[in-house]
């Protein structure tokens, strides 16, 4: 059977296109099995099919792994597996009941988006203040290396990228609630 691996970054906020690039590849002929290392999309080749993927960020649901799948696998999920705090699951699109998704209202999406921010981005702001500014501003104003404060600024940039894209999309669904 033929095999495939292709690179692909997604930052936290950005689990919607995953699910997408995931989709299109399955229509492509390309089934996802296993994503693993910074990024990397394993694949086999296989007829093309139209498979909705879909990804949830629960790390109390990871404490009872067994009943936590259950409960998706009796909506007709298939568990694919968990990767950086993410569950992965895929249904055919044939099996769907209209637009379904494991988040059925905008109430549970930031429910997900709440705990991504306790379980992701807490982290990400804690290294971001407590590592990457202070090297930012000691490769500024004590080494005068150039080319380090290149990388530590550009370091920073992705970061308040990501904190903002995070804040956005969260106020977005806490509009929604609303």
């Amino acid at each position: 059977m033929k095999t495939k691996k292709e690179f692909k970054y997604f930052t936290i906020v950005e689990h919607e296109k995953e699910q997408e690039y995931l989709r299109r590849r399955g229509k492509e002929g390309w089934k996802f099995t296993k994503v693993s290392g910074l990024g990397m999309y394993h694949f086999e080749e296989s007829k093309p099919e139209d498979v909705v993927y879909q990804l949830d960020y629960n790390q109390e649901g990871l404490s009872h792994k067994d009943e936590y799948i259950r409960m998706f696998e009796d909506c007709g999920w298939e568990y694919i597996q968990d990767y950086a705090g993410y569950s992965y699951f895929r249904k055919p699109a044939a099996e769907m009941n209209g637009n379904e998704e494991i988040f059925c209202d905008d109430e549970s999406r930031l429910q997900m988006m709440q705990r991504v921010f306790k379980g992701r981005m807490i982290p990400l702001f804690v290294m971001f203040s407590l590592v990457i500014i202070p090297q930012l501003l000691l490769s500024i104003f004590s080494t005068h290396n150039y080319a380090l404060t290149a990388v530590y600024g550009a370091i920073t940039v992705l970061y308040v990228t990501i904190f903002v894209a995070f804040a956005v999309k969260y106020k977005k669904y806490k509009d929604k609630v609303k």
